[in-house]
């Protein structure tokens, strides 16, 4: 089993908001099963939880409003990971989630990323300016 360091850095800052890591069987995974994984995972984590607290999630779940260091669901009910994997993969396709893998920017859901000790991946959400 080999694990990868995931980080969620602020692009305004470049500071990390969060890190964690995500295990995997394999050395070779790709951007999409990448996803999958750290959706699969933070969903996992927030419903074990009883769906109380914030939701840290890559991806604004349908049923959450944005807070200053995560999502607010609106009701309490669980969340959907698969529904999640959906949206969280449109976003990297839209550009709106940069994946680093080693500071190198990922292109598409198929890349192959080698898991490695060493290894960091950093999600990047974008904000989409007002009026611009």
């Amino acid at each position: 089993m080999t694990t990868l360091l995931i980080r969620d850095e602020d692009l305004s800052t470049g500071k990390a908001i969060q890190e964690f890591s995500l295990d995997f069987l394999t050395e070779h995974i790709t951007v999409r099963e990448l996803i999958r994984s750290r959706v699969y995972q933070e969903v996992n984590d927030f419903n074990l939880r009883g769906s109380k607290g914030e939701f840290r999630g890559i991806i604004a779940s349908a049923n959450s409003e944005r807070t200053a260091t995560g999502y607010r669901m609106k009701t309490s009910r669980s969340i959907d990971w698969k529904e999640q994997f959906v949206l969280a993969t449109q976003a990297f396709e839209q550009g709106r989630v940069l994946i680093l893998v080693n500071d190198q920017q990922m292109q598409s859901l198929d890349e192959e990323i080698t898991v490695a000790a060493q290894t960091v991946v950093t999600f990047v959400k974008l904000v989409l300016l007002v009026g611009g």
